[in-house]
C-alpha cells in the first residue's frame, strides 16, 4: 500500500461518499423545480440514505467474496448510470427511485475501508483509516458546496448529471489502478448476507459499535437534513449555495479525523467515543443559538461534524480488531446499522423541523448523543474492576 494509491482511494471514497450527500444543498433547487413542499423535496436526502443502508447490507459482504477492483469498478458504473437517471426525472417519484438506487450503487467507501485495513499493518490502521475517512470527509463537504452552487448557477439537475460523470471517470482510473486480489472467502451469497446478522448476536463489542455510530450519525444526518430549510427559510433567507458554504466551513474535519485515528492507536477506543458523545451534546447547545445566528450555527456544525467522523474512527478500529478475515462483513453490520441511524434521523429531523422549528433538531440531537452517552456508561461499569468476579467466585 503506497501513499500513492492510498490518497487515491482516498479521493475514491470521497467521490463515492459525495453522491450520498449533495442532495442535502439542492433540496430548495428541488422544491421550486418539481413545484413540491419543502418537505416532501428533503426526502430525497432520505431516499439517498435508505438505499446507502440497503447497499451496505446487500453488496458490502460481496468485498469478502469478489475481488475488488470488478467489484468496485462495477459499483462506480451503475452509480454514474443513477445518478445519470436521477438528473433527467420529470418528477418526484423517477427522482425519489434514482436515489435510492444511486445509494445502493455507491457503497463504495465501506468496501475500500476493510480493502485498506488488510493491506497495512496492525499498528497503521487506525491512520490509514483516517485518511479514507478525510476521503470521505472532503467528498461530504465538496459535495455539498458544489451541488449548492452549481445547483443555483444552472438548476438542480446540473449537480447530479457532473456528478455521473465524475463516477464514470473513477471507474475507468480505478480500473486501472487497483492491484488484482483473492477474494476471503468462497461462501455463498446469501451465507455471506447471514453472516453480518450472526456477528451482530455473537459480537457485543460490534452491537456497541454499531449502537454509537447509530445514535450519533443519526444526530448529524437530522442537523444536516434540514439546515437547508432554515438557510433559505425566513430565519436567514439565504440561497441554496449558502448550505454549501456552511458545509465547507467545516473541511477542518479532514484534518481531525488522522489526528483522532492516531490516538486511538495509541489510547483505544473507549476515551475518543466518550470524547465524541459530550461533544455531540456540547454542539446541541451552541446549534440551538443557531436560529439566529450564523456564527452559532458555523461552531455548532464544526463541532457536530469532528465529534460524528472521530467517533466513526473509534468505532471502526474497535470493529476491526475483531476479525482478520471477516472485515467486509464486520463492516457491513457496522455500516448498515450506522446510515438505519442515519436515516431515520433525517427524517426525524426534518419532522422536528417542520412542527418544532430549528431548536426542536438541537433537542433531538441531544437526545440521541445522550442515549449513546448512556449505553457507554452502562458498558464502562460492566468492565470495572469492582464489578468483576473474584477469583473464588470464578473458580
Amino acid at each position: 500500500m503506497t501513499r500513492g494509491m492510498l490518497w487515491l482511494l482516498a479521493v475514491a471514497c470521497g467521490v463515492a461518499v459525495g453522491n450520498v450527500y449533495f442532495p442535502q444543498a439542492v433540496t430548495p433547487l428541488v422544491a421550486e423545480g418539481l413545484r413540491l413542499p419543502p418537505d416532501r423535496a428533503a426526502l430525497v436526502v432520505t431516499a439517498a440514505q435508505i438505499g446507502y443502508a440497503c447497499g451496505i447490507f446487500l453488496l458490502v459482504p460481496l468485498g469478502d467474496r469478489v475481488p475488488y477492483r470488478p467489484l468496485i469498478t462495477t459499483l462506480f458504473t451503475v452509480t454514474g448510470s443513477g445518478l445519470a437517471v436521477a438528473g433527467f426525472a420529470p418528477s418526484f417519484g423517477p427522482l425519489f427511485a434514482a436515489g435510492v438506487a444511486v445509494g445502493v450503487a455507491t457503497v463504495i467507501a465501506p468496501i475500500i475501508g476493510p480493502m485498506v485495513a488488510g493491506m497495512v499493518a496492525p499498528e497503521r490502521r487506525g491512520a490509514a483509516s483516517g485518511t479514507m475517512l478525510a476521503g470521505s470527509i472532503g467528498g461530504m463537504l465538496l459535495a455539498r458546496t458544489f451541488s449548492g452552487a452549481v445547483g443555483e448557477w444552472l438548476d438542480w439537475r446540473a449537480p447530479y448529471l457532473m456528478a455521473a460523470g465524475l463516477a464514470f471517470v473513477m471507474a475507468v482510473v480505478l480500473w486501472r489502478a487497483l492491484p488484482k486480489t483473492k477474494p476471503h472467502t468462497r461462501q455463498s451469497y446469501p451465507d455471506l448476507l447471514r453472516e453480518p446478522l450472526r456477528l451482530l448476536r455473537n459480537e457485543p463489542e460490534l452491537r456497541r459499535s454499531c449502537f454509537y455510530q447509530a445514535m450519533i450519525f443519526g444526530a448529524f444526518s437530522a442537523v444536516w437534513g434540514s439546515v437547508a430549510l432554515l438557510l433559505t427559510g425566513p430565519a436567514y433567507g439565504y440561497g441554496a449555495q449558502a448550505v454549501g458554504l456552511l458545509a465547507l466551513v467545516n473541511a477542518a474535519t479532514m484534518v481531525a479525523t488522522p489526528v483522532a485515528g492516531r490516538i486511538v492507536d495509541r489510547y483505544g477506543s473507549d476515551p475518543v467515543n466518550l470524547v465524541c458523545m459530550l461533544a455531540v451534546i456540547g454542539s446541541a447547545v451552541v446549534l440551538a443559538f443557531g436560529a439566529t445566528e450564523l456564527v452559532a450555527l458555523v461552531v455548532g456544525t464544526l463541532v457536530l461534524d469532528v465529534a460524528m467522523q472521530s467517533g466513526m474512527v473509534a468505532n471502526s478500529i474497535r470493529m476491526y480488531a475483531l476479525s482478520d478475515t471477516h472485515r467486509g462483513r464486520l463492516n457491513t453490520a457496522y455500516m448498515t446499522c450506522a446510515y438505519v441511524g442515519g436515516a431515520v434521523g433525517s427524517w426525524l429531523g426534518v419532522q422536528a423541523y417542520t412542527r418544532y422549528g430549528w431548536r426542536g433538531v438541537c433537542g433531538l440531537v441531544a437526545l440521541m448523543a445522550v442515549a449513546a452517552l448512556a449505553r457507554h456508561a452502562v458498558a464502562i461499569r460492566s468492565r470495572s474492576p469492582s464489578r468483576q468476579p473474584s477469583p473464588r467466585g470464578r473458580s
